[in-house]
Formats: structure tokens, C-alpha cells, sequence
């Protein structure tokens, strides 16, 4: 029987002496982000976006490295970032820089916007299974509790069925496509549920550039989802 250092103690408080006697149901830990961001639904349709949108996408990098370019010219103490008394001095000299930023960051706006609406509407499709799949995994392992990796203090790697809700999703939805309907507009879930990849996207990035020297315990398994 998998158990959490966490909730022991008050599992026992709060237990009926007939209760306690029973035969308690497992518990688990599922982190929905990471299992939704896994599935080979959500990864083919970023690859198939990638595709569809190389075009845009080129032109997308081509601009941001236009940006980066400009940005330069106003980082007056060349320590590679714009601070707000660089800022503040362009804008008192009307630097036409600030101009050609401003229009270069409306062009990037609507270069990248058809390819995040596709991305949200195949991540909304994966996320309307996501329910189901996880009530399979709990109903399947007999698990009597669900929580997610960060509301406990200790758990074994057995604990974790993550990448099993993963597995019932890639059973469940194996695709789903990347062209909305007209004047489709994604919910507030799904475009939370994006921003949290796109964290652990850059976090496990992050990682990845970190010097290999790190101690190889202190860093977690990689959390990245495929997809430009």
C-alpha cells in the first residue's frame, strides 16, 4: 500500500475504529499538467503545427532576432538587458528605435497567433478527456486517494501515476486536429492550462543548459513537452 508521510497522521485522526479496521484504497500523486503536455496527442499536433506554420514561425525567429537587434541599441551599459533608466531615456529622446520595436512586437503578435490558436484548440481537445482517463487510472489501481506531487512531502516513484494517466489518454484520444472552426475562441482553462506548460517548457530548458557539474539529484526529471 503506497502512503504519504503528509496525510498519515491525519488519516488516523480522522478514521472510525471500524474504519481503521478496513482495508484502506492506495494513494497516488498525478501532476495533470505534465500528463497532458506528455501525451502523443498534444506532442503530434505541436509537430503537426510546426508544419502547417513553418512559414510564419521562420519569419516569427526572423523578427524576435530583428528585436534582440534594436534592444541592443539602447542597452546604453551593455549589459544585455534594458533596464527601466534606458527605457526611460529613449522614450525622452524619441528614439525611433522604440518605434520600430513597438511594430516589430504587433508583426510577431499576429504571425504567432494562428499557430497558438491551433496549439490551444488540440490542448483543449486532450484536456476534455483528461477527466476520464484519470477516473480509468483511480477506478483501475483502486485508488482511494489522488492528490498532485506538490501537496505531499514524500512520495515513492510507485506513487506516481502521471505517466499512466498519460498512457489511458494516448489510448483514449491517440489524435486530435489542429484546424478550429471559425470564430472558435479557447477557454480560460485551456489557456492556463498553456501557460503552465510553456513554465515547465522553459524550466526544463533551463535545466538543460545548467552546467553538468549540478549534482544529478537535485534535478528532477524533465518536464518539457514537444512543440515549438
Amino acid at each position: 500500500m503506497r502512503k504519504t508521510v503528509l496525510i498519515a497522521a491525519a488519516s488516523a485522526v480522522i478514521l472510525t475504529p471500524a474504519a481503521a479496521s478496513a482495508q484502506v484504497a492506495s494513494i497516488a500523486t498525478a501532476n495533470p499538467v505534465v500528463s497532458i503536455a506528455r501525451s502523443k496527442a498534444y506532442q503530434s499536433a505541436n509537430q503537426q503545427i510546426g508544419t502547417t506554420y513553418k512559414a510564419q514561425l521562420d519569419q516569427l525567429d526572423q523578427k524576435a532576432q530583428q528585436r534582440q537587434t534594436l534592444l541592443a541599441q539602447l542597452d546604453k551599459n551593455h549589459d544585455k538587458q534594458v533596464n527601466d533608466a534606458e527605457l526611460k531615456a529613449a522614450k525622452t529622446a524619441k528614439s525611433p528605435v522604440l518605434r520600430q520595436i513597438e511594430q516589430l512586437e504587433k508583426d510577431m503578435s499576429n504571425l504567432q497567433r494562428p499557430a497558438i490558436t491551433a496549439q490551444l484548440f488540440a490542448l483543449e481537445q486532450v484536456l476534455q478527456r483528461y477527466s476520464a482517463a484519470q477516473t480509468k487510472v483511480i477506478t483501475d489501481r483502486h485508488i482511494g486517494l489522488l492528490v498532485r506531487p506538490d501537496s505531499v512531502m514524500y512520495e515513492t516513484p510507485a506513487a506516481d501515476v502521471t505517466d499512466t494517466i498519460t498512457g489511458e489518454l494516448d489510448r483514449s484520444v491517440p489524435s486530435v486536429s489542429i484546424t478550429p472552426p471559425a470564430n472558435w475562441q479557447p477557454t480560460e482553462t485551456a489557456m492556463r492550462l498553456q501557460q503552465q506548460i510553456n513554465e515547465l517548457s522553459q524550466i526544463a530548458s533551463q535545466r538543460a543548459a545548467a552546467p553538468a557539474a549540478a549534482p544529478a539529484a537535485a534535478t528532477p526529471q524533465s518536464q518539457q513537452p514537444q512543440g515549438r
